[in-house]
């Protein structure tokens, strides 16, 4: 499996070198991507999506075929809470996904289950707006009269009331000032998880965006490959292409 690996990106380095990139869009007939319509999706996806950046890379590794300062974008620090397998759990447990084939939702595919024919009593039970006479039996009153404070014309104004003997220059409860300080406890009961950096780069050989995931345990450790397909769903594992390096 690993030789037929390298044989495969041995063969795919060799067509990227000898051919040149593609100008022309095929997306609707290939579904493939040009080099500017890839720029112009992450162009597009880092002003939608913050936590998203280009990066420039290594110069040692950098295409030619693509700007100096937009060579693959990255999002870092994406937490991964839960392992897939649990998901997958919940997710058949609820129902998976059910064909609606009822009349008002016919051809539609229900992802969490099949959802209730019925109303619930609580929604039965709400009163309609309509019968609610909000404007003709209880009208809107001032914040004051409605408790039974006075109108708004008996407050006086503020910059008529000149009391000397009423003005504090220094209460001593403002000339003393204190500050707390957090101490993380040692035996404490934060949840730590797994975290991703994914980056996307253009694949030149087939034409299209390829994701890359580093994953990190809790102590910021770079995962073995199969623990990364741990956080994979079981449709996807197998077919996930995983390199380590070592050397990070």
């Amino acid at each position: 499996m690993v030789l037929s690996q390298k044989l495969h990106e041995a063969f795919k380095g060799t067509v990227e070198r000898i051919t040149s990139h593609r100008t022309v869009s095929a997306f609707k007939e290939k579904g493939v991507l040009s080099v500017s319509e890839f720029i112009v999706a992450g162009d597009n996806l880092v002003s939608k999506c913050p936590t998203w950046s280009w990066e420039s890379g290594e110069p040692s590794k950098r295409k030619p075929y693509l700007p100096a300062e937009k060579q693959f974008l990255i999002t870092r620090n994406v937490p991964c809470l839960r392992r897939a397998a649990s998901v997958e759990e919940e997710y058949e447990a609820a129902g998976g996904e059910v064909l609606l084939d009822n009349e008002d939702n016919d051809g539609w595919l229900a992802t969490h289950g099949k959802p209730r024919e019925t109303k619930g009593d609580e929604e039965d039970n709400l009163p309609s707006m309509e019968s609610l006479e909000i404007g003709k039996k209880n009208p809107i009153q001032s914040i004051p009269t409605y408790f039974g404070g006075e109108e708004e014309e008996d407050i006086p104004d503020m910059a008529e009331y000149e009391d000397p003997d009423n003005l504090i220059e220094t209460d001593p409860a403002t000339l003393q000032t204190t500050y707390l300080v957090a101490h993380e406890p040692d035996d404490d009961n934060i949840l730590r998880t797994r975290t991703y950096d994914v980056s996307i780069t253009y694949d030149k050989y087939y034409q299209t965006p390829r994701v890359w995931l580093t994953g990190y345990d809790e102590s910021r450790m770079l995962l073995r490959p199969e623990l990364v397909l741990e956080d994979v769903s079981q449709d996807h594992a197998r077919k996930t292409y995983i390199r380590v390096d070592m050397a990070q």
